[in-house]
């Protein structure tokens, strides 16, 4: 079973260590002691927790089958005559998207302003992190 620092943790669900320890302290998360007598949270745990921390986070104005949605702050906007490039920084995630200039305008898309980027697809590549340079290795 994979196991989590609280500074790993805190990473992955965008928020500093001291509040994944203040979390645990306060009972919402279930923290455990590894080997060493580090704080670690057990997998299955913190997944449950970022999935309910997303469930009430959705900003959703209007239904929609669209799951993904990554709030950030817009960082760059390249327009040209017909196109336009925004970049959005999601937490750690740079999310660019290409689009008409007329719906950057409609929207008023600029930098420094906040956004969601709604992504839906159906082809999502999924890498383990930490395996992607040993199976290049290995080939």
């Amino acid at each position: 079973m994979d196991v989590y620092r609280m500074g790993e943790a805190a990473e992955l669900l965008g928020v500093s260590a001291d509040t994944v320890r203040r979390w645990a302290d306060a009972g919402r998360l279930t923290a455990q002691r590894d080997e060493n007598g580090h704080r670690v949270i057990p997998g299955p745990e913190l997944a449950s927790f970022a999935a309910s921390l997303a469930a009430s986070a959705d900003e959703r104005s209007e239904v929609s089958s669209a799951r993904n949605r990554l709030r950030g702050i817009i960082t760059a906007v390249t327009k040209d005559a017909v196109m336009a490039q925004v970049d959005i920084q999601a937490g750690p995630f740079r999310v660019v998207s290409l689009m008409s200039r007329e719906a950057v305008d409609e929207l008023d898309l600029r930098v420094g302003a906040t956004a969601v980027a709604v992504i839906k697809s159906t082809t999502v590549v999924v890498e383990r992190a930490g395996t992607a340079r040993k199976h290049a290795d290995e080939g």
